[in-house]
């Protein structure tokens, strides 16, 4: 039998996201497209696949793999729209996506890489990172025309919206930006198509080496033992934090402490000694009204199993 593919069934607008911005997209066979909600890795992943690439070019992530579907920061971001400056590239293509599979266009000749974390670390570093938001960024997303984007003034303020309050209809947490979990489920549905290559935040943090081989593979890229060992080497946290304003895509002026702060000093895990118990138990009922029982327990662990250890990367 022949298994269904996927169809756009939403459209995604508010601060950030205009889905119809890939309406105008062109795809081309051997694209690449990242794919997280948000904090799963999204940076990570896209300067892991820019360095099997392109091995010995300086480049700019912004002016190289934007996100497509993100509204227009004015001034702020690469000087051509994204859609010119997609079809101005002449080499393999990647892009990158905040989107769920129900509001992206798919294409059967990409290649797609779905990244995934425990959605209790990422409302800890999305905390992280929209408390730094500047006046200047908060103005910029309080140009949409909707109800404005809230400041919480703490962390348990932020969370009892993300965790039971939906930005857009069809979906229940989430807000102010979109629902991790039904992101996830939308991808993990399809998840039997080859072109589709599922990677978890925690297996990253275990084995970036081995990763790095598994997005190569998925790829089609042909990868030496010395320079895989040269990519997780230099896309360590600490090398990455260090040249911050080379390797965050955040405009200028965007985040009140500058690019350093994105990659914020933390442990992942770290929610089993911040969460209350009244919070752990609303994210569980969360995670058992919107993911199914196997979607549920990879998003968790990963195939490491192991979401308790303790490294360094709160906000790649």
């Amino acid at each position: 039998m022949k298994k269904a593919l996927p169809t756009v069934s939403h459209t995604y607008q508010n601060h950030l996201l205009d889905s119809t911005r890939w309406n105008a997209f062109s795809p081309r066979a051997d694209d690449i497209i990242i794919a997280s909600s948000m904090k799963s890795g999204t940076t990570w992943t896209q300067w892991i696949t820019l360095k099997l690439l392109f091995p010995n070019r300086d480049l700019r992530l912004q002016d190289i793999s934007p996100w497509l579907e993100r509204r227009p920061y004015p001034g702020k971001d690469t000087k051509q729209d994204p859609i010119a400056l997609l079809e101005a590239q002449k080499h393999r293509r990647v892009i990158k996506t905040h989107l769920p599979l129900d509001g992206l266009p798919y294409s059967p000749q990409a290649r797609y890489i779905v990244l995934g974390r425990d959605g209790r670390d990422v409302a800890l570093s999305l905390w992280n990172h929209c408390e730094d938001y500047s006046d200047e960024f908060l103005a910029y997303l309080n140009s949409y025309e909707g109800a404005p984007f809230p400041r919480s003034s703490t962390f348990n303020e932020f969370w009892a919206d993300w965790i039971s309050k939906g930005w857009f209809e069809w979906e229940h947490d989430g807000y102010p930006y979109w629902s991790h979990l039904h992101f996830i489920q939308t991808w993990w549905d399809f998840r039997y198509l080859p072109n589709i290559l599922f990677v978890h935040f925690a297996d990253l943090l275990a084995d970036l080496p081995g990763n790095i081989q598994g997005i190569a593979d998925h790829l089609g890229i042909s990868l030496s033992e010395s320079r895989r060992s040269e990519i997780a080497e230099e896309l360590t946290f600490e090398n990455m934090k260090n040249a911050a304003e080379k390797y965050a895509p955040v405009p200028k002026g965007a985040l009140k402490d500058g690019p350093k702060r994105f990659f914020n000093k933390g442990t992942n895990g770290r929610w089993k000694y911040i969460l209350t118990e009244q919070q752990i138990v609303q994210y569980e009922l969360a995670v058992a009204r919107t993911l199914s029982p196997d979607c549920a327990v990879w998003l968790e662990h990963g195939s490491t199993r192991d979401s308790t250890a303790q490294y360094v990367s709160e906000t790649f």
